[in-house]
């Protein structure tokens, strides 16, 4: 495994949508890693109806001489994307780049720090409004 993160790549990958306003979110998330790791290569794939596509975005990470890409499923549940699509997707990659070494991490949904940060924004608003309302 490749831990150098000048030949390492992340790539965000979201399902996609056909409202422009639906990647922001994912977008800052990028953003966001590459300024505080600028070191390392950071980009979006959409599944669908959004651009780039996962082979655009690994050809994009590629030529910047990467030899490792982590692809990270932009998800809070693990439905048929992430269980079935995208596996699918990353061993059609692997096979036509070999030379090249995928990694599929989890679903960033399935991070207990997700979890917990969730429950703390949704903790957080409902104790708001009800301030609000007092």
């Amino acid at each position: 495994m490749n831990n150098n993160p000048a030949q390492t790549g992340v790539i965000l990958f979201a399902h996609g949508s056909r409202d422009p306003l639906w990647r922001l979110p994912i977008d800052a998330v990028a953003d966001n890693m590459k300024a505080r790791w600028p070191e390392l290569a950071v980009a979006c794939a959409f599944l669908e109806l959004t651009a780039p596509d996962l082979n655009t975005t690994v050809e994009q990470l590629m030529s910047q001489g990467l030899s490792h890409i982590r692809i990270v499923p932009m998800f809070l549940g693990v439905g048929r994307h992430a269980r079935e699509d995208l596996p699918a997707l990353v061993q059609d990659l692997q096979q036509a780049y070999p030379q090249m070494h995928f990694e599929l991490m989890p679903a960033i949904g399935e991070h207990p720090a997700m979890t917990a940060l969730m429950a703390d924004i949704a903790a957080g608003q409902t104790r708001n409004a009800e301030k609000k309302q007092s």
